[in-house]
């Protein structure tokens, strides 16, 4: 069997973990809103509409802010649309999507089912076809405690507390084409920060989100960033990164390497951030917001979505993008969130895309059940026992080789000093091959032992859940690990994803 080392160490500390890590993203797309979190009229729908089978199922994911409305529906938002009464609100054509929008969700029930998740929301303005006016607008309507004219819109649409809203995105993706009113750098900038300042001077107390570049392979990136960042810095809190990965040639090897991309990505931004702050001689310092994150291919390489858009054009509740996550889409995910917790320092803000249906970890039937996709549970677990301090992982490990990455180690690993004294563990093991022994050192912590051990493992890594077999995919207890010498010995099967709790 192969042979892997792992140290920690209180003073190896990354650095806290910011809940928000785990958070995740509701867009007017597909049917995660309309069909997804809302269906009135279904079984367990409550007196709002919505349904309270979705809803426990997203309290296991103990997600602490939602990123809302969009995403590339928000670029040709109208905000004043989503508030007053239902019944007179317009429907609108959605042109990111090619939908209609009947607004029947807007601010106040999306504001309401969030505090039925226990979530927070993380509002997104529109800087593609508006600006700075209407983005302080929504800030006064939403935040402002009354005696103006939109705090007092909104307490007249039956909201007399403000809402609070803390943190809030200055629009999507803006350096791409499919936007609509897409930008160069120097013009989202400008508007960025001319949007930021009156933001803040209504409400000082808000966290703003600024858009990075759409994706790193994308022809703006760097530049993007380096001139975006030149005009808007100071008034900005943090900037957002964009990542999807796929596996559709089947490249399984590369496939789970992914994170060695997504490491780099997360050191180039931070880096450029760093870049402007010595520019402009600031004491201040910029963090990063991964605000989109995903497995995101197998219903686009289908080319089910381009035939569900093109024959129901202005239609609605499009069953767009309903990819069904295999095995091994869960390991990915289980690494992503790794290398999100080995850069607690610099990532704070994490989105899962999206929450409900559309490359989401919960899917639903119209009239039917609400069942977790297999993705659900690394993100389930990793969000309710990785919060506390980030501990660098000094990892020896076996390599392979693979096509996009070169030599990738075959163990993946994040740890996390809880409040509470123990330490919570997120082990993958990337060989499709081997099976590994991994050899703690935990001497630094006194007499750790293994309270529980969960592991996701199938041997089919195409695996699926379903309605009929929703827990196809699901985790089990694991052997925990035995103790030798001072260490902790713990079997890793091959391509398995492992949480420890150790106390």
């Amino acid at each position: 069997m192969l042979k892997a080392k792992l140290v920690l160490d209180r003073d190896f500390a990354v650095g806290r973990v910011d809940p928000r890590i785990y958070g995740s993203f509701a867009e007017h797309l597909g049917r995660c809103i309309y069909g997804g979190v809302y269906e009135p009229g279904h079984p367990t729908a409550d007196e709002q509409g919505f349904r309270r089978d979705v809803l426990e199922l997203v309290r296991g994911l103990d997600v602490p802010v939602v990123r809302y409305p969009g995403g590339n529906f928000v670029s040709g938002f109208n905000w004043e649309d989503s508030v007053g009464p239902a019944e007179l609100r317009p429907r609108r054509l959605d042109l990111a999507w090619k939908v209609t929008e009947p607004n029947a969700v807007g601010m106040h029930e999306f504001y309401d089912w969030c505090k039925k998740a226990g979530s927070e929301m993380m509002y997104s303005i529109n800087l593609g076809t508006r600006g700075a006016e209407a983005a302080r607008d929504v800030v006064e309507y939403a935040n402002h405690k009354g005696g103006s004219k939109f705090s007092d819109m909104r307490i007249a649409n039956g909201k007399k507390e403000p809402m609070g809203i803390r943190l809030w995105c200055l629009g999507n993706e803006m350096d791409g084409r499919w936007q609509m009113e897409s930008k160069t750098a120097y013009e989202y900038g400008r508007r960025a920060n001319e949007a930021a300042k009156m933001m803040k001077w209504v409400d000082p107390s808000i966290e703003l989100v600024t858009c990075g570049s759409s994706a790193f392979d994308m022809p703006t990136f760097g530049d993007w960033e380096l001139q975006m960042l030149d005009e808007c810095y100071e008034n900005v809190d943090y900037v957002s990164l964009h990542r999807y990965y796929g596996n559709p040639d089947g490249d399984t090897a590369s496939f789970l390497g992914s994170t060695a991309d997504l490491d780099a990505f997360i050191r180039t931004v931070a880096s450029i951030c760093d870049a402007v702050k010595g520019k402009k001689h600031s004491r201040k310092r910029l963090h990063l917001s991964f605000d989109e994150w995903n497995v995101s291919y197998h219903s686009d390489h289908s080319g089910r979505n381009r035939e569900l858009r093109e024959k129901y054009r202005w239609g609605e509740e499009l069953p767009i993008l309903e990819d069904v996550y295999t095995f091994e889409d869960a390991l990915l995910d289980g690494c992503i969130l790794n290398t999100f917790l080995r850069n607690a320092d610099r990532v704070r803000i994490a989105c899962l895309a999206q929450l409900v249906n559309a490359i989401a970890p919960i899917l639903t039937r119209k009239n039917g059940g609400a069942w977790a996709q297999t993705i659900y549970w690394p993100i389930s677990y990793t969000s309710r026992y990785g919060r506390g301090v980030s501990l660098k992982p000094v990892l020896t490990s076996p390599e392979y080789e693979c096509k996009r990455f070169g030599s990738v180690s075959m163990v993946d690993a994040s740890a996390v000093l809880r409040d509470d004294g123990t330490v919570a563990l997120f082990v993958v093991n990337r060989s499709l091959e081997e099976d590994i022994d991994l050899e703690l050192d935990l001497r630094a912590f006194g007499d750790l032992s293994v309270r529980e051990h969960v592991m996701l493992r199938n041997d089919d890594l195409k695996a699926v859940n379903t309605e009929e077999e929703p827990d196809n995919v699901k985790p089990v207890k694991g052997p925990g690990a035995v103790p030798e010498d001072g260490v902790l010995h713990a079997k890793l099967p091959r391509t398995t994803w492992n949480m420890y709790l150790l106390g």
